[in-house]
């Protein structure tokens, strides 16, 4: 059944996404994209609507993926209930070993947080976040970001530094730069 399915991925997921939202990013693309639950297309777009919607990327993704795969899986299970109770699922069982974890863990982190040992784990955690991270940047950088096209690529790669030098170099807010990068795309592509 599709939702017991969603629910083994998810709990992979949210066991093993260490480092937030975006290192979970190439984790959630083999769980949900590798099966054909959903294409690459619509990953990148849920990619992009999850960065912009209030929340954090792997809750919204969750919710969102959840909402869509039982539609899409079958057309027995197309009602909007189905849906629902798919984001339902995926979002709870995306939240719960994490919620399980900090529960079970936090008063003996805090009780030896100047341990060595303590110290040691994080320090070596710290730079498989960055690599996590900086895979997600690789792996959203695919045709369906930047396109196939050469002129399209080149408007794509403009967009991406522009936004990058609006928001690190001139501190712009970045919901004003999305507000610019989709007019630009309304009015380029």
């Amino acid at each position: 059944m599709i939702y017991l399915r969603l629910i083994w991925a998810y709990l992979k997921i949210g066991l093993f996404g260490f480092g937030g939202g975006y290192a979970m990013l190439a984790l959630i693309e083999r769980e949900i994209v590798g099966p054909g639950w959903i294409s690459g297309q619509m990953f990148t777009d849920i990619v992009a609507i999850s960065q912009m919607t209030p929340g954090p990327i792997g809750i919204n993704s969750a919710t969102y993926i959840g909402y869509v795969v039982p539609g899409q899986y079958s057309d027995a299970f197309s009602s909007p209930l189905f849906g629902v109770l798919g984001s339902i699922l995926c979002t709870i069982v995306v939240v719960l070993p994490s919620f399980l974890l900090v529960a079970y863990t936090s008063h003996l982190i805090r009780r030896h947080r100047d341990s060595v040992v303590v110290k040691g784990i994080f320090a070596g955690l710290r730079p498989v976040v960055v690599g996590l991270i900086a895979s997600a940047a690789l792996l959203l950088m695919n045709n369906e970001n930047f396109g196939e096209e050469s002129t399209q690529i080149i408007y794509s790669v403009i967009i991406c530094i522009v936004a990058f030098m609006m928001v690190y170099k001139m501190k712009y807010h970045p919901i004003l730069v999305i507000c610019m990068a989709g007019l630009a795309g309304f009015i380029i592509y």
